[in-house]
């Protein structure tokens, strides 16, 4: 989750979050807004990684996840995938490190932003890595800036299933989000009481984690405030979503709701077989879709 500081309709300070609208020919969740992430991938584990990160080592790093070790690859993905889904490198001059939020990577001067312009064309292309940029521009990753949030897994019925970890940080002011034209193809900053406003109304489609994600962060009114918070958040939960259809209703339970308890037993026993109507609702929600952009 990007953030930036904003203001209201009545010119109050309040927070935007940056969500980008996934492609409408995907198979998994077509034209849905989603935060930018991805999976973790072999290069964004080592010693050589860790050497290049600041303020979080990867003992550090497992232990907030519940992991044995590896941790610290899930922060490096993250920013990996930041810069590939919306162009923004988490990151700053080595000689500028320590100096704090003002010391971030800034891309405003054209020839800068048409150097790292490259650089993620190059990245989604396959052609180099997150870490050679980072030596080539003697940048470290600020992954000391970045806040473990969340945790959820993808409920049974999905046709794709996600073990997923959610974090969150401050966009840095001298960069500019945007889409990357393939996997997604908008780019919105939006407030999320606005985002779960419009998802309500049917004028957007976002997924459960999302909307839970923004719920948490919907009553701050800026990014001090949400930073501050998220740098206190400890013993993440894990959810798993139990999906169940009672009369024709979906209904989903999700960790201490009533009847989860019951509901994960019983599928678990069941070995996780997949109801025939709740693969229907799977199709109907996660299928490819068909419209304008």
């Amino acid at each position: 989750m990007l953030i930036r500081d904003a203001v209201d309709q009545d010119g109050a300070p309040d927070v935007e979050v940056c969500m980008l609208r996934r492609n409408l020919a995907s198979e998994f969740v077509a034209g849905v807004y989603v935060f930018p992430g991805g999976r973790v991938d072999p290069e964004d584990h080592g010693p050589s990684v860790e050497a290049l990160c600041r303020g979080r080592s990867d003992a550090e790093a497992s232990a907030a996840l519940g992991v044995e070790s590896g941790g610290l690859a899930y922060w490096v993905a993250a920013l990996r995938e930041c810069f590939e889904e919306a162009g923004v490198m988490l990151a700053r001059h080595r000689r500028d490190d320590g100096a704090g939020e003002g010391a971030l990577l800034d891309t405003t001067d054209p020839v800068v932003a048409a150097r790292f312009a490259a650089y993620r064309d190059a990245v989604n292309g396959q052609e180099i890595g997150l870490l050679d940029i980072c030596r080539q521009e003697d940048l470290v990753l600020v992954v000391d800036s970045v806040h473990y949030i969340s945790h959820w897994i993808t409920p049974e019925l999905a046709p794709r299933r996600y073990d997923t970890r959610f974090f969150i940080t401050t966009a840095p002011p001298g960069q500019v989000a945007s889409h990357d034209d393939g996997e997604t193809i908008a780019t919105i900053w939006v407030r999320p009481r606005d985002a779960l406003s419009r998802e309500a109304e049917g004028a957007i489609e976002l997924l459960p984690p999302t909307i839970a994600n923004l719920r948490s962060i919907e009553g701050f009114r800026s990014t001090g405030e949400v930073m501050s918070w998220a740098s206190q958040v400890t013993g993440v939960i894990t959810v798993l979503p139990i999906v169940l259809v009672e009369d024709g209703h979906v209904l989903i339970l999700r960790p201490g709701d009533d009847g989860y308890a019951e509901a994960l037993a019983d599928r678990q026993a069941s070995g996780w077989a997949l109801d025939p109507a709740l693969a229907e609702v799977a199709r109907d929600t996660w299928g490819p879709r068909t419209g304008p952009a």
